[in-house]
């Protein structure tokens, strides 16, 4: 049987009487892109950052590639293959879109931000950057800052820092926040050729999105996941159209 690459076990986080993760379970397998939705305030980010590490659950466990890795740092799930692009930007606005991959590169290396001149001069890690850029349909605009990117730019460029860590599995907070359709159909596209290389957690707003690209979608209501299942399951759901979907997906 084939292993989860993550599995959350029981996952809860609460902010005083705020359950914001209510005991959640879900898996991300290999080749999958597993979405999960709801409304807003449903806990989708809190969520996302429990598994990245950016937040400590109060109980629960988070496995990732077989190994629980619920007390390890940011940094150390990284290095096991976590790769992650938040719905609020972490791009470094003062470099350009090429410095921006060069730093994520230079990260995954184990390198401090102090090498930066000599990492400019980096044969080997600018061309790999370059090639990173030229994946999302950005080498044309290496050397531009990232202020002079567009809003639907600077996603993908936020996309091809996590791809620059080589991940195993991807965590994607709305990467299609912004976009209009044309990018939007551009980011779908890209993302369904790229499940076989990572797998994908995926939380979106944009239903005809999730409904494109997800093998399997959950539904988190109030920090709790009341369904998942494939993609015409959860449609069907008289549950779910209750709680969050109405009857436009129907």
């Amino acid at each position: 049987m084939t292993e989860a690459l993550l599995e959350l076990k029981g996952l809860s986080k609460a902010f005083g009487a705020l359950k914001a993760s209510d005991a959640v379970d879900l898996t991300l397998m290999p080749g999958e892109i597993h979405a999960l939705i709801g409304p807003n305030g449903a806990g989708k980010s809190t969520l996302i950052a429990q598994v990245a590490g950016w937040l400590h659950s109060d109980a629960g466990e988070v496995h990732l590639l077989g190994r629980n890795v619920s007390h390890w740092s940011v940094a150390a799930r990284a290095g096991l293959g976590l790769g992650r692009s938040f719905q609020v930007s972490s791009l470094a606005s003062e470099f350009s879109a090429l410095g921006n991959v060069l730093l994520a590169l230079q990260a995954r290396e184990g390198g401090a931000f102090r090498f930066w001149s000599p990492l400019r001069g980096n044969a080997r890690l600018r061309d790999e950057a370059m090639a990173v850029l030229a994946r999302v349909g950005l080498e044309d605009r290496a050397e531009l800052p990232v202020a002079s990117l567009s809003h639907g730019e600077r996603r993908l460029l936020e996309v091809a820092l996590a791809l620059a860590i080589q991940p195993k599995l991807l965590l994607l907070d709305e990467p299609m926040a912004g976009l209009g359709p044309e990018g939007t159909r551009n980011l779908t596209a890209f993302l369904r050729g790229l499940k076989e290389e990572a797998a994908i957690l995926l939380v979106e707003h944009d239903m005809d999105a999730v409904f494109a690209l997800a093998d399997r979608i959950s539904v988190l209501v109030y920090g709790r996941v009341i369904a998942s299942g494939p993609p015409e399951e959860i449609r069907q759901s008289a549950a779910v159209r209750e709680a969050y979907l109405g009857d436009s997906l129907c």
